[in-house]
Order: C-alpha cells, then sequence, then structure tokens
C-alpha cells in the first residue's frame, strides 16, 4: 500500500513495516519551522514507544506511573511554557501527549499552563526562584486548586474557600475538589476570597502543612490514571511571602483560564489522532468473512469520519495558535475551540469504540479507554453546556446563566 503522504514528516507512521499516510492528513504540523518540526517528530516517537504502550495497565488500576516523569522531563515536558517555541508547536505538543494518553496531557498540561504559568507569571522572584527549577524537571510537582465541592461552573462568583490575613501571614480554611495531582503535589496554589475585602487570590500552600489533607478520588469512569483529590484546608497557616501577589481578584485568572481552555481543545484534536491511529491500526490487522476490516465501505466511512473531525479540530486549533501568538485569544473563542473539539472528540471516540466490535470495550485496545477519557475532556474547564453559553453570551449580547 503506498503512502498517500510522505512518512517521514512529523506525525509519520509505519504500520508493521507497510507505510501509512500519517494523520496530520492538512499537514499541520509542515506549518512549523524546522527545527520543531523535529522536535515535535522525537516527542512523538518518545511518547508512542516509551508512553502509549505502558499507560493501559495503570489506568486499569488507577495507579500514576511516577517512574516516568523523569522521561517526560528528558524530553522537555515539564517546561513547555518557559520555552522559545511558537504556539502552534506547543498546542501540537499537547495534541501528542494526549494521542498517547489523555490523564498523562492533563498532567503535563496543567503543570505548564496552569502552575508554571501563574507562578512565573504572577509570582515573586522569590516564588519563581525557589519551585521552577524543580518543576522544569518534574522533580517538583504543583496542583491548581480553584474548584469546590459545591462550586464548579459558578466559581468565579461562589468560592467559598476563605482567607484571613493575621500578624504572621494568612489563615486558610475551605474545601476544594477534583485537584489533578492533589494527592503527590508538593503545593497547591490554592484560590481563597479574602475574608477583609472579599476578592478572590491565590496563596502558594504546601502541602505537607499542618491541616491540609488530601483524599483520592476513586471509582472514576476517566482520567484514571490522573489522581485527582479532594482536599481541606483546616486552619492552614502561611507566611506572608506565600501570596501570589500578581492575582489580586478573579479577574486575573482570565488569561490562564483562557488559554488552559485553549490547552483542552487541544488535547480534544490529538485525542482524535490517537482514535484514528488505534481504529486504523485494528481495521488493517482484524480479518473478518475472509477480508480486512479495511476493505468494508461501513469501516472505511468510520475512519473517514474520524479523520475529518480530528482535521477539523486541528485546523481550528492551528489558527486559535495564530490567535494567541498575536495576542487575539479571548474567552468565547477559547470557549469555542474547547466545545468544538471535545464535542468531535466524544463522537469519533464512539465510532473508533464501536469499528472494533467486541474488542473495543477492552482497554487492550485503547478504544474503550479513549472513549472514557472523552467524557473527561467534554466536561472539565467548563463543562461543553458553559463553553457554549459563553460562546452565546459573545454572539447575542445577552447572558444565559448570569
Amino acid at each position: 500500500m503506498p503512502p498517500i503522504l510522505p512518512t517521514d514528516s512529523p506525525l509519520g507512521a509505519h504500520l508493521e513495516g507497510i507505510p501509512v499516510p500519517h494523520a496530520d492528513i492538512l499537514l499541520v504540523a509542515d506549518m512549523l519551522c524546522d527545527d520543531e518540526r523535529a522536535k515535535l517528530q522525537e516527542i512523538h516517537e518518545f511518547l508512542q514507544t516509551e508512553i502509549r504502550p505502558v499507560v493501559g495497565e495503570y489506568w486499569d488500576r488507577e495507579e500514576f506511573p511516577f517512574d516516568l516523569l523523569p522521561l517526560l522531563a528528558e524530553h522537555g515536558l515539564g517546561e513547555i511554557e518557559l520555552s522559545d517555541t511558537s504556539r502552534l508547536f506547543r498546542g501540537l505538543v499537547y495534541a501528542e501527549v494526549t494521542r498517547a494518553d489523555v490523564s498523562f496531557s492533563t498532567l503535563v498540561g496543567i503543570h505548564n499552563e496552569l502552575v508554571i504559568g501563574v507562578i512565573n507569571g504572577m509570582g515573586s522572584d522569590a516564588q519563581r526562584e525557589k519551585w521552577l527549577p524543580g518543576l522544569r524537571r518534574f522533580e517538583k510537582v504543583g496542583c491548581f486548586a480553584l474548584t469546590e465541592p459545591d462550586h464548579g461552573s459558578d466559581v468565579a462568583g461562589g468560592l467559598a474557600t476563605s482567607a484571613q490575613r493575621t500578624d504572621d501571614g494568612w489563615v486558610i480554611n475551605g474545601k476544594k475538589r477534583w485537584i489533578g495531582g492533589g494527592t503527590f503535589a508538593d503545593f497547591t496554589i490554592v484560590f481563597a476570597r479574602d475574608t477583609e475585602d472579599h476578592t478572590v487570590k491565590a496563596f502558594l500552600v504546601e502541602n505537607d502543612r499542618e491541616g491540609v489533607r488530601t483524599s483520592k478520588i476513586s471509582g472514576k469512569l476517566a482520567l484514571r490514571i490522573m489522581q485527582n483529590a479532594d482536599m481541606t484546608f483546616d486552619n492552614v497557616e502561611i507566611p506572608a511571602e506565600n501570596i501570589i501577589e500578581g492575582v489580586k481578584s478573579f479577574a486575573d485568572l482570565n488569561t490562564y483560564l483562557c488559554t488552559s481552555r485553549a490547552w483542552v481543545a487541544w488535547q480534544g484534536a490529538g485525542l482524535q489522532l490517537g482514535i484514528f491511529d488505534k481504529a486504523r491500526e485494528y481495521a488493517l490487522k482484524r480479518e473478518q468473512f475472509g477480508r480486512p476490516l479495511a476493505k468494508f465501505q461501513l469501516v472505511q466511512e468510520s475512519l473517514a469520519r474520524i479523520l475529518g473531525n480530528a482535521s477539523a479540530s486541528l485546523g481550528m486549533m492551528a489558527h486559535i495558535a495564530q490567535l494567541q501568538e498575536r495576542g487575539l485569544l479571548d474567552m468565547p473563542k477559547a470557549a469555542m475551540a474547547k466545545a468544538t473539539t471535545t464535542r468531535l472528540a466524544r463522537e469519533s471516540a464512539a465510532v473508533g469504540r464501536a469499528l472494533a466490535g467486541g474488542n473495543g470495550i477492552l482497554t487492550e485496545y485503547d478504544l474503550s479507554k479513549m472513549m472514557a477519557d472523552a467524557e473527561a475532556l467534554y466536561t472539565y474547564e467548563g463543562t461543553y453546556d458553559i463553553n457554549s453559553l459563553i460562546v452565546g453570551r459573545a454572539v447575542t449580547g445577552h447572558s444565559a446563566f448570569v
């Protein structure tokens, strides 16, 4: 079977020695400069050969593979947001990590977009000096605690965790929920309401401080490798220097929440690349009625639909990256991208799972795992409905929820 597209381009593939066209059929990755394109190919090969084949067992057991963190660091995945690279490259890297595993991409994205992003952009010189070197190498891990048990979509106005100023610093009280990495992080960026002026501020709280308690959320359908946590802060005392001075109100978070929605949109695109990879692999290897599934018309339609969804998502995200470079990304654009790519990922995951029939429900074939993880992408960083309403408000001038 001759290649339709060059297989030595980034995201190229071979299946048991047979060259096959890569999933980036519109050549989005070819928009990168030569150095970034080569680096992306290196990351792709690392993730596909050393990460994707081993994560299924961890997913089944709801365990996190800490031994793989140094490998991520070796390939620069701990310092993406500190690198002098294009927004398109960073986005495609996030897509590639998701292509290998959604939980890993969630850790890498939170680590870069939110933890490193907030400390580097809003923290003090002392905070940057203390934490960034270890974070870059994944020797330190932070988590981002905004969501609460009673406040998810309405957390901007309903945030209940409190911060009370004292002579020596602050006392933090409250509960957080769904905090990725909360069970093993070295510190937490906690968002709490100042009891004096009632504005939302950010605080860096080391997780070994007295009064910090974490518990793993078990029994999840999706993101089973990521250790999401319930966190309680019971009269936790922190020094004055632990406040993140650049966050003076919830509005100061908008830039980070906007870029994090764009990151999840890249996850939606990357997941579809992974779905296409595994669905095509299954269709080419599996035989029924004396011929490969790939020769059946309905199977080819399914693969074409998945690839079309993935290509539409990558095309949208390439333009989002251009808008970011120009400083033109705002919340409605990011919300539309996140809602769209994750909706398409959900559809693509269902199509891919069905293509594999009964085998499609086994994690051995990855498709059921990716279908489950698509549900998480559809829901976090603003549910599909909330992001749709953000877009609706922007295009009509009327708010449907506040």
